[in-house]
């Protein structure tokens, strides 16, 4: 990733997730475009290669390399007209808003073609000839292959979890009526799960509390912060600074406490502004 470099936390900028998935779909992203085709080619082999194995809709028949080389083309002309459909998401902020109703939507749009597609590649590969009247019954397994597919990526896009400010003069977040005595009216700086215990970490020091992280985060709703490890939630207004470098990044909180940030949820903090 180059020199770590130590940056202080911007202003909360909209984040703008479906232009990034979009790059990444396309392969076309401004620093990472190694890395998002690397991505996209690895998922249409491996896909291929399952496929292939297992022979599905009667491809079994054919030889293994003829299997290979068919479900890999049909793969890579399936992610090829999602992409051309997702440039229409992109000015439509459809991904953003419904993820759910954009892969009906170009479910629906993109089998037709993928359809005339398999038929083809279908004739050729295992029956020698082109059948016209064999296209309509590719229709049924075309668009339920498109919808797993579909799925698999909406489920994968999906922002980590975060929790989010109030607006304002909404009531405090429920957590903080968990702070022990000698902690309540401290500035929580963050929550660090350590077995079955919560450490937190706040502007009058640090305590012990029994509790699992995710049922902190339920009760920290309200306060500005996101979950930035499996480990780690960390509020907003707490970071003094941000360090990125060889593949890692970490945030700075007063008094030096460092938490890590996990590649999981990296994407979602530097969209966000974090870093």
């Amino acid at each position: 990733m180059g020199t770590p470099e130590t940056t202080h936390p911007q202003t909360r900028g909209s984040a703008r997730p479906l232009r990034e998935w979009t790059r990444l779909a396309l392969g076309a992203s401004q620093s990472d475009t190694r890395f998002s085709l690397w991505r996209q080619w690895a998922v249409i082999l491996a896909t291929g290669l399952f496929m292939a194995l297992i022979g599905p809709f009667g491809t079994g028949e054919g030889a293994l390399a003829v299997r290979l080389a068919y479900w890999i083309s049909l793969m890579s002309a399936g992610t090829v007209l999602a992409n051309i459909v997702s440039r229409v998401a992109v000015r439509m902020e459809l991904f953003e808003r419904h993820p759910w109703i954009w892969a009906a939507l170009v479910a629906v749009v993109i089998t037709p073609p993928q359809t005339l597609v398999v038929w083809a590649a279908s004739g050729l590969a295992f029956r020698g000839a082109l059948r016209p009247a064999l296209i309509l019954g590719y229709g049924p397994a075309v668009l339920l292959v498109t919808l797993a597919m579909l799925a698999i990526t909406v489920l994968a896009q999906r922002t980590p979890p975060q929790t989010h400010a109030a607006p304002g003069g909404g009531a405090p977040p429920a957590f903080l009526d968990r702070l022990p005595p000698r902690l309540r009216g401290a500035e929580l700086y963050a929550v660090q799960a350590e077995d079955h215990y919560l450490r937190l970490h706040t502007s009058l020091g640090q305590d012990l509390i029994l509790m699992r992280l995710a049922d902190a985060l339920l009760e920290l709703d309200g306060m500005e912060g996101a979950q930035v490890h499996r480990s780690w939630w960390v509020a907003r207004t707490a970071v003094v600074a941000s360090e990125r470098g060889a593949g890692r990044a970490s945030l700075t909180l007063p008094g030096g406490v460092v938490a890590p940030v996990s590649r999981t949820y990296a994407r979602a903090l530097r969209e966000a502004g974090w870093y």
